[in-house]
């Protein structure tokens, strides 16, 4: 695990000085604060920080093959490496590193190698002879990669501010990058935050040479349903994958634990990797003891009980809400504004776990996979409420439904958020639909937002439409595997436990499981309206009822409340008229009926103040040029 970084030419020949690696090396140095390698050669220069996880003292990069011809650096584990070895008995190895197959691989298969591997990654691989880059991401995108062109050649690196430290790069907005952070609370593929730097797409790699730059997309699901499949069938088979992946991804020559939330899905991590451990597991979780809405939030119970359950070694930490003096911190190792309070509480517990652990295990993954998303119940609803009447839908229950307070912070308002939003979303088509239960601003609204507006439009509209998925289950998770699941999810959790130097693994996401649970039928997956149905059946015989059936609850903080209360200081400060328009992005008017109407509790906007607030503090840290501390010591102050 590590950050990469490098330069290739494009008008060639050309040299890239070693002080540009070292600019880009230091800015990411939290990524691997172990170890640090580069390469410089005619019209290449490669570079790399490493976290040692597997062979601590051989596992140098960057690698190169005997002759020197190929060199590669790579971000990430490949969990099958070991059964790679075996079957490429016949290469010499240099090292016990799991990635050092992708040499001997790529020697023998080109870019095909990619079919081979089973991890999480972002590699570069330089190939000499043919004087061509080979980029390439994981299928899911669990590790991230930007890149941009200028001045003759292409910059890449694991994160977009490293691309920033060299001299011919400056921070200015994506037009279109805004658009679709305003839409979705965060910036989708291929798009990022900073203008002409783009991020790589799932499941695709790059070739790079002096005559083009040409992207491919390797890898997608096959949703071809298997219909004929009995009910214990999936479960059986459900339960093998899934600790079979498991199983693979604790593999480690250092220290590893869990998150813990207490949820179905790390529950089910650990659950599995009790079994698999001849030690108690290291689990880590996060609470919160102020006011109701923390109580509302506060999963500590539920993962004390799996805790006990397992014997695990059990930690726990408590959140108030001063962790916001952290948010400039936070934004600036995301490099991009996320519009998702559970960046702050993933941070907080993976800090809270490095001082034990270098790699952490966690339930990513098994809500979109399996699910758990109450959005996904939409389509099996709406065929129950499409019965009534059109004329009592339209012109009772609608007109109703628009006068319902909204509200996330508890249970009973939350209920009726849910139900005004499904109501609401009820006539639309169903790319429509799907869009209004993901959508912060809608497209219209952003538009309204925007100082300069760009013609209408949402991506993730596209991606939906585009899908080849024929269940509206599996086109949703289609659509999400493309963009909030590997652009907000993924992108914050490999951030924030990497701005502690600390490995993350994701066992739901092993892709061998994704194509399995894919060819799930639509109606066993959620039966009877049951979220995560066979997920639970399969789990049956190992967690009890109380974990398998409790109410969902999402990993972030009570942030929508705190706005209101402890935190009302911080929209003053940060989301205000003046501040607003001598920013000159957006337009106020918009914002100002956003607030009335949150603060008022007639409608819940949360993500909507989250989205404008962060928007606000990640343009004073790269485009104004003020450094975390500063802006934190004016939070600090405000509060």
């Amino acid at each position: 695990m590590c950050g990469i970084h490098g330069l290739v030419a494009l008008n060639r020949p050309q040299q890239f000085p070693a002080d540009w690696l070292n600019l880009m090396g230091d800015i990411t140095a939290h990524r691997g604060p172990d170890d640090s390698g580069y390469f410089l050669a005619d019209n290449i220069a490669l570079g790399m920080r490493r976290l040692s996880v597997i062979d601590l003292a051989g596992g140098h990069q960057p690698i190169s093959s005997d002759d020197g011809q190929l060199v590669l650096i790579c971000n990430g584990e490949i969990y099958n490496y070991r059964q790679l070895r075996a079957e490429l008995a016949g290469c010499q190895f240099k090292t016990q590193s799991d990635v050092e197959v992708i040499l001997h691989l790529y020697q023998l298969h080109g870019v095909d190698c990619l079919r081979f591997l089973n991890g999480m990654f972002a590699f570069a691989l330089w190939d000499n002879r043919k004087q061509q880059l080979f980029i390439a991401r994981d299928r899911l995108g669990i590790k991230p990669l930007y890149y941009a062109e200028k001045q003759g050649y292409l910059a890449f690196s694991t994160e977009s501010k490293a691309i920033l430290a060299l001299p011919d790069f400056k921070a200015e907005v994506c037009p279109h990058g805004l658009q679709q952070y305003l839409q979705l609370g965060y910036v989708p593929a291929p798009y990022s935050m900073f203008n002409g730097i783009r991020k790589l797409e799932v499941a695709s790699y790059l070739l790079i040479d002096k005559d083009s730059i040409r992207q491919q997309q390797y890898w997608q699901p096959d949703f071809q349903q298997h219909e004929h499949d009995s009910e214990q069938s999936w479960v059986r088979r459900i339960r093998e994958q899934l600790e079979q992946s498991v199983a693979m991804q604790m593999v480690s020559d250092v220290p590893l634990g869990a998150f813990l939330s207490g949820g179905v899905d790390s529950s089910a991590v650990v659950a599995l990797m009790s079994k698999h451990s001849s030690q108690p597991v290291k689990t880590y979780a996060i609470g919160f003891d102020t006011g109701g809405a923390g109580q509302f939030y506060n999963e500590l119970p539920y993962a004390r009980a799996v805790a006990e359950l397992f014997g695990t070694q059990h930690k726990e930490i408590l959140v108030k809400p001063d962790v916001v003096g952290l948010l400039p911190k936070l934004l600036w190792h995301l490099d991009e504004p996320v519009a998702d309070s559970a960046f702050i509480t993933t941070y907080l517990v993976s800090e809270f776990a490095r001082k034990e652990v270098t790699v952490i295990l966690s339930g990513v993954g098994g809500d979109e996979l399996f699910g758990g998303y109450r959005r996904y119940l939409g389509e099996h609803y709406l065929q129950k409420y499409q019965k009534i009447p059109a004329w009592l839908r339209q012109r009772l229950i609608s007109p109703l439904a628009k006068k319902l307070p909204s509200d996330r912070h508890s249970k009973w308002l939350n209920t009726l958020r849910l139900t005004k939003a499904f109501v609401q979303s009820a006539e639309l088509s169903e790319d429509e639909r799907y869009l209004r239960y993901m959508q912060v601003f809608s497209p219209q609204q952003s538009q309204q937002l925007l100082q300069q507006p760009l013609a209408a439009g949402s991506l993730l509209q596209q991606r939906y439409q585009h899908s080849k998925a024929e269940q509206s289950l599996w086109r949703m998770f289609d659509t999400d595997r493309q963009t909030q699941l590997a652009d907000d999810l993924l992108l914050l959790t490999d951030k924030m436990t990497m701005a502690t130097s600390l490995e993350c693994r994701v066992p739901f996401l092993d892709h061998q499981l994704v194509e399995l649970a894919v060819q799930m039928p639509q109606q066993l997956v959620m039966k009877n309206g049951r979220l995560k149905h066979l997920l639970k059946e399969a789990l049956s015989d190992m967690l009890p009822t109380t974990i398998l059936d409790r109410a969902k609850r999402g990993f972030g903080a009570p942030l929508g409340a705190w706005l209101k209360q402890e935190l009302a200081g911080l929209l003053t400060l940060f989301v205000n008229q003046q501040r607003v328009e001598q920013r000159g992005l957006l337009s106020w008017p918009l914002i100002a009926h956003t607030l009335q109407l949150h603060q008022s509790g007639q409608e819940d906007h949360t993500d909507h103040l989250l989205a404008l607030l962060n928007l606000e503090i990640w343009c004073q840290l790269y485009l104004d040029g003020q450094t975390a501390e500063q802006i934190s010591q004016t939070i600090k102050r405000s509060l």
